[in-house]
């Protein structure tokens, strides 16, 4: 249906409208008073005067009674719904007033974002619950979209970055080649092979660690033994350890706790910390992963005697490609993602990961705290 349109041609405004339709209504329930009153009041008036003792009242001034009261019925009546149309136009005006600016305010705010400002945020208006459950939804869309908007920028930066080498050393390779410099034998075929595998890996790592924190990962929790978890985990990486010459063992402190999580993505993050802390300990070191029970919930941690990090960068140090050590290279330090990645899936479990070191040469600790289950599924206390 087309909107109604002022004189100007421009559409009538949200309190136009508004108190337009309630001004209809009060009229349509004044023509309607005033009809029902005509028709039913003579009678109910004349009944009253038959049923009341005392003589009889003649026919003129029974006539005379009739019309002065139909006359005092149209009278209020039409002094009454004039009123009644004033007063609730100008009770809709100030009512649609607040919600035209509240609705005006959204609909500004919407539009901020379509356009690409997504800091735009909205005040909560007095007006009702429902109009601040609306603004407290659209802020929280917001700050969302605010969020996925920033990762992606970042997400692009950092790849950006962490293509750059590997994506040079092919371009010089292939250059030397086409130049002649260097013979495409067996040792060129593998410079060019490693590369390419290290691109792959990458956009398999970025691929990944970006689901996890768009918060996309497909969990199917159940009740596990956080243990078994950890020994498959261990029992996983000691070929790797072996070869490097790093002891790896299992504590499990007190009664193992039962946790409510899916049991792969869980050990995916394990093997994260687990790969982590074998890349930063020297041969002949220690990593100890211990499993126990804590007033918060399950804790696993795992702990290294390797090469620690400045106790500043705990928090940093699950950012994609951080680097303590800017001298680390890429061979040394991986993709750089891994510790973001067993953050993101420790956290879609409702559990929290943090690291802590006393400093560079002093080993690191990482805890992973999960909110621990009874067998029979109650919650810990």
């Amino acid at each position: 249906m087309r909107a109604r349109r002022r004189a100007d041609g421009a559409p009538l405004g949200f309190a136009w409208r508004l108190g337009a339709s309630l001004g209809l209504v009060v009229l349509a329930g004044g023509v309607t008073l005033l009809v029902v009153a005509l028709v039913i009041a003579p009678q109910l008036f004349q009944s009253h005067l038959r049923m009341a003792e005392g003589p009889r009242i003649e026919p003129a001034v029974q006539s005379h009674v009739d019309e002065a009261f139909a006359s005092a019925i149209l009278t209020a009546l039409g002094i009454a719904v004039p009123v009644a149309l004033v007063t609730s136009w100008l009770v809709t005006w100030i009512v649609a007033r607040r919600l035209g600016r509240s609705v005006a305010m959204v609909s500004n705010a919407a539009d901020r974002i379509a356009r690409g400002h997504l800091d735009a945020r909205i005040a909560t208006p007095a007006i009702g619950p429902e109009f601040t459950q609306l603004t407290e939804s659209f802020n929280a869309m917001a700050a969302r979209l605010a969020e996925t908007e920033t990762m992606r920028r970042q997400l692009i930066g950092d790849l950006a970055h962490e293509l750059r080498t590997p994506l040079a050393a092919l371009d010089a390779t292939v250059t030397a080649v086409a130049d002649g410099v260097l013979p495409v034998d067996g040792t060129t075929l593998d410079t060019l092979t490693g590369q390419t595998r290290r691109l792959q890996h990458l956009v398999a790592d970025m691929s990944a660690v970006s689901r996890a924190e768009e918060r996309q990962l497909d969990l199917h929790p159940r009740l596990v033994d956080l243990t078994s978890i950890a020994r498959e985990a261990v029992a996983s990486s000691t070929a790797r350890f072996v070869a490097a010459g790093v002891r790896l063992g299992l504590d499990v402190i007190g009664p193992s706790p039962v946790v409510a999580v899916d049991p792969q993505r869980l050990a995916e993050a394990v093997a994260n910390l687990l790969d982590n802390a074998l890349r930063h300990t020297s041969d002949g070191g220690d990593v100890r992963v211990i499993v126990r029970s804590e007033p918060a919930g399950a804790a696993l941690e795992v702990v290294d005697t390797g090469e620690g990090f400045d106790p500043a960068d705990s928090a940093r140090i699950f950012e994609r490609f951080f680097r303590g050590d800017a001298s680390r290279t890429r061979s040394s330090a991986g993709t750089g993602v891994g510790l973001t990645i067993a953050r993101a899936i420790v956290n879609a479990h409702g559990g929290t990961l943090t690291a802590s070191s006393s400093g560079p040469g002093t080993g690191a600790s990482f805890v992973m705290v999960l909110p621990a289950r009874s067998p029979g599924g109650e919650g810990a206390t």
